[in-house]
Parts: structure tokens; sequence; C-alpha cells
């Protein structure tokens, strides 16, 4: 990790620390851990992203995302089928679309 993504990591998870149901610090957080290649970090910020702001679609996605390349397969489809829900209810077709798409793949 270099000195620059670590001071990233560091100063998302104190925004987050101080704001934990900012939906867009922790969603941040959870890429940014995705992106370290630090996978458990990463699930535990989705999970706790999609708790507490169950309408983030964007997280439904990423967190599939995460889980399919780590080879939980059945945990992917059921959050990307989640998401597929939440993003048709909040109108968000391109989501919807995206979510399908990734769900495709893994059938």
């Amino acid at each position: 990790m270099t000195q620059t993504q670590k001071t990233r990591r560091e100063t998302l998870e104190q925004f987050v620390a101080q704001r934990p149901s900012d939906a867009f610090a922790r969603y941040g957080l959870a890429l940014e851990c995705v992106k370290l290649g630090d996978h458990d970090a990463a699930a535990s910020h989705f999970h706790k992203l999609l708790e507490s702001n169950p309408e983030y679609v964007a997280g439904y996605f990423q967190f599939g995302q995460l889980l399919s390349r780590i080879g939980k397969i059945a945990e992917a489809r059921k959050l990307l089928s989640d998401g597929i829900v939440v993003a048709q209810k909040t109108g968000d077709i391109h989501a919807r679309d995206e979510m399908q798409a990734a769900l495709t793949l893994l059938r």
C-alpha cells in the first residue's frame, strides 16, 4: 500500500467514524478497501452501508461484484437480485440493467 492510498483510506475511515450514517463516505471507504485488496473490510463496509441505507443502489452492484470476484457466487447472485429490486423501486433503470447483466454472467 502506498502512502497516498494509506492516507486516503485513513481519511475516509476518520470521516466515517465521525459520520457513520454518511452513505457516500461509507461507499467510498468500501471501494477504497476493494482497491487495496482488503476484501474483509470492504465487505464489512458494504454490509453497514446497505443496512443503514438500503436504497443505496450502487452499493448492491459494487458489493455483488466484490463477492463474485472472491468466489462467493451464491451471495453475489442474491445481492444483485436484491439490488435489481431496489433499483426498480427507485427508478434507477441504468443500475438495474447493469446488475441484471452482471447477474446473467453469474448463471
